[in-house]
């Protein structure tokens, strides 16, 4: 089941962490948080575990002890809220049809999701093959990128996550996944600053003068090594960071001339989470191959995808994803109805239009705090971040984590990035009524974080 996941950076025996837990009223969640720590391998973000779960239902989670959070994080994976009823029937009924199906044999539940996810895809990305993972439909795209060109090296971007597996982490850029491994990497994974406009790695004042030296630095790279398979990236980085205008036209067009794929990872930001279906629309550009993923299982099941242009389907002697539950049936129908319901409830445009509103709102509460720097995002991924000097630009990493706790207290649990951005991502459904009152709880501890009195 899922835990309420601690801040990002955060260390585990942190004073804060201790002094949240005192305090919170969880005495059932002591037994249970005790065994999970004994039992499980420790790890970073994941055990010792901050508290536990027994309920999960639309946009909120319940612990043992009946203490009540609204989820702003849910690893991404609740676009349609936890135990949608529409999905549980859907399962149920799968569940008395048919729960299996062996490699090498198909099922409809999963010809009905790859042919959905090929239709829903825009410019011929209609060649799908399921994982139980994201990392593992990254490992996908990094070997049919391989087969398909030639080459093996891959291009990414420093500070990027795209998964947990050897391939996906050596892709990947963010050091919680990759300082403790001895010895290399994947070999020929390069990597290049990312696009960070409001923090320029290149010294530029904002994204109006950059002259897209994030872009220029990508295409760079491809000209010198001259032999690079793939770039792989995130759309919009889910900390949240968005491009620059123009960023991924002229990236498509670099990896155009010099005969590299462009991987799309949307796996965190896909299925309608920006406002728009892919993230990658916002830009007008389609990649060669997107990955899809967290979401897609409803919330439910685990269940990832890899999509690529039709002409890529060039694997057929060699084995690219041999997935146990490469077509499971049940979770292909989890897949295929969380879909359905994104449609019917029209959550996409939902996204688009509370993610407006809300952004409006924070701006508007925020625009003259000392300790609020840059407020950014799209659709319902939005991120405010904690500074200890606005002039400055410092991180307030501290003061960001006592702003956590202090939420976490009025019942609303988020994702601290990159250790001071306030990453709020709540289900597209949420109701109104439940988003207002999350984002009171965020103006009001921040305005108390700033008189000093939390």
């Amino acid at each position: 089941m899922a835990k309420l996941t601690h801040t990002e950076g955060e260390a585990n025996t942190s004073d804060l962490r201790k002094q949240w837990q005192q305090n919170s009223h969880r005495p059932q969640s002591e037994n249970l948080l005790a065994r999970d720590a004994k039992a499980f391998l420790h790890q970073s973000l994941s055990t010792p575990c901050l508290s536990t779960i027994a309920k999960a239902e639309g946009s909120w989670i319940e612990d043992h002890d009946g203490n009540r959070y609204l989820d702003f994080h849910g690893n991404t994976v609740h676009h349609i809220g936890y135990a949608h009823p529409r999905l549980v029937a859907a399962l149920k009924q799968q569940l008395d049809d048919l729960t299996f199906a062996p490699r090498r044999y198909t099922a409809e539940p999963a010809i009905e999701l790859a042919e959905k996810l090929g239709a829903l895809a825009p410019g011929g990305l209609s060649k799908v093959l399921f994982t139980t993972g994201g990392s593992d439909a990254n490992e996908v795209a990094i070997r049919l990128a391989r087969a398909a060109t030639g080459r093996f090296k891959t291009l990414s971007f420093w500070d990027a996550f795209h998964g947990a597996g050897f391939g996906s982490s050596s892709v990947g850029g963010e050091a919680t996944f990759r300082s403790h491994v001895a010895g290399p990497l994947l070999p020929g994974s390069e990597h290049v600053a990312p696009f960070a406009c409001y923090r320029c790695p290149y010294g530029h004042t904002g994204p109006d003068v950059c002259g897209l030296a994030c872009a220029n630095m990508v295409e760079y790279v491809l000209e010198k090594e001259g032999d690079i398979a793939a770039v792989i990236a995130e759309p919009m980085r889910a900390v949240p960071y968005v491009p620059p205008a123009g960023f991924w036209k002229q990236v498509r067009q670099a990896c155009n001339r010099h005969g590299a794929l462009l991987i799309m990872d949307e796996i965190p930001t896909g299925l309608g989470k920006t406002g728009r279906f892919f993230a990658f629309e916002h830009d007008e550009i389609v990649p060669d191959i997107v990955t899809l993923g967290k979401a897609l299982g409803g919330g439910i099941l685990p269940i990832a995808a890899c999509l690529a242009h039709r002409d890529l389907d060039v694997c057929g002697d060699y084995a690219i994803g041999h997935y146990t539950h490469e077509k499971n049936p049940v979770s292909a129908r989890a897949a295929l109805t969380t879909l359905q319901i994104i449609e019917e409830e029209n959550l996409v445009e939902r996204a688009a239009i509370l993610g407006k509103s809300t952004m409006e709102r924070l701006q508007a509460s925020f625009q003259h705090s000392s300790i609020v720097g840059d407020i950014r995002g799209r659709g319902l991924m939005l991120g405010v971040e904690i500074v200890s000097d606005k002039s400055l630009k410092t991180r307030g990493n501290e003061l960001a984590e006592k702003i956590f706790y202090r939420c976490l207290a009025k019942g609303l649990s988020f994702k601290l990035s990159q250790g001071c951005v306030i990453t709020l991502s709540p289900p597209l459904n949420i109701s109104k009524q439940d988003l207002d009152q999350a984002l009171t709880v965020v103006e009001t501890v921040i305005q108390e974080a700033e008189k000093s009195t939390i």
